[in-house]
């Protein structure tokens, strides 16, 4: 069987919309990180009251009122962030209907955004339904002498059915032991499962899998997303495409791979990167 993929340029909102429900065994999600700028967006409220005064208007949560009251308490928090959540949750609640009853939701943040996500994400899907907080590290680029070094971003996993998801760690590449000389050799030489802390480089500046792209994320992160959390044959989405690295790695490993991008530039990279795929404008 041959895997496709299939790249579909517009609106992410709109494509999304139009896909079946629960199709996909994995979903990865790279959005844009949060730097202050509004988005515009269409709001849609709810009110308790029937009535939409300032005191009344709510976001409607798959969770009710817990899910209002901390959108509520973040609002008042963090405004800027509260216009990056409006733009990021009706993309969230379609992703969550995309997902297959075994399947898995990654999401990749900065540390600007992590930690307000992963509460209101609790609410939003249910906290039940965490997995994992997956820390990426790694050492490269400019380091401030001002406070601790950012080297990290964050990828929060959860999974449509807690009794039912599918996970494989045996399918993962291992990885070195920092110890070798502790464990025998035949364990120095298979190596070890990862745990939840990645250390990978991000892509160099030369080398195979530059494409040029700003925002390129490595192929070893989502080998290692898409070994543990699919099966060759399974549909994997990834609807912020970017360079196209999802559906790269996806299509080698025998899964098929949908991927969303509106920005002409990242088609251009992918039908380069990928010249097997389909193109949907």
């Amino acid at each position: 069987m041959t895997a496709t993929v299939e790249i579909h340029h517009g609106d992410n909102l709109s494509v999304i919309r139009g896909l079946d429900d629960g199709s996909f065994t994995l979903i990865y999600l790279d959005p844009p990180f949060n730097t202050g700028r509004t988005r515009e967006r269409a709001v849609e409220t709810a009110s308790s009251s029937g009535t939409a005064d300032a005191a009344s208007v709510v976001r409607r949560g798959f969770h009710g009122r817990e899910y209002e009251r901390l959108r509520g308490d973040l609002r008042a928090y963090d405004d800027r962030f509260d216009d990056y959540w409006g733009f990021l949750e009706p993309r969230l609640e379609e992703a969550w209907r995309l997902l297959a009853d075994d399947g898995t939701l990654y999401l990749h943040l900065d540390y600007r955004e992590a930690h307000y996500a992963k509460v209101l994400l609790d609410a939003l899907f249910g906290r039940d339904r965490f997995l994992n907080e997956l820390i990426w590290a790694y050492d490269y680029g400019a380091k401030t002498r001002k406070r601790w070094p950012t080297k990290h971003d964050t990828i929060l996993v959860y999974v449509k059915d807690p009794a039912r998801y599918w996970f494989d760690s045996e399918a993962v590449d291992r990885e070195p032991y920092m110890a070798p000389g502790l464990v025998t050799p035949e364990k120095a030489e298979r190596g070890k499962l990862p745990t939840d802390v990645w250390w990978h480089t991000i892509v160099p500046t030369t080398g195979r899998e530059k494409t040029g792209y700003p925002t390129q994320k490595p192929e070893g992160i989502l080998r290692r997303i898409i070994q543990a959390s699919s099966r060759p044959g399974d549909r994997v989405l990834d609807f912020f495409a970017g360079s196209g690295t999802t559906g790269a790695v996806a299509a080698a490993l025998g899964r098929h791979a949908v991927l969303v991008d509106e920005n002409p530039e990242a088609i251009a990279v992918m039908r380069q990167r990928m010249p097997d795929a389909t193109v949907i404008d």
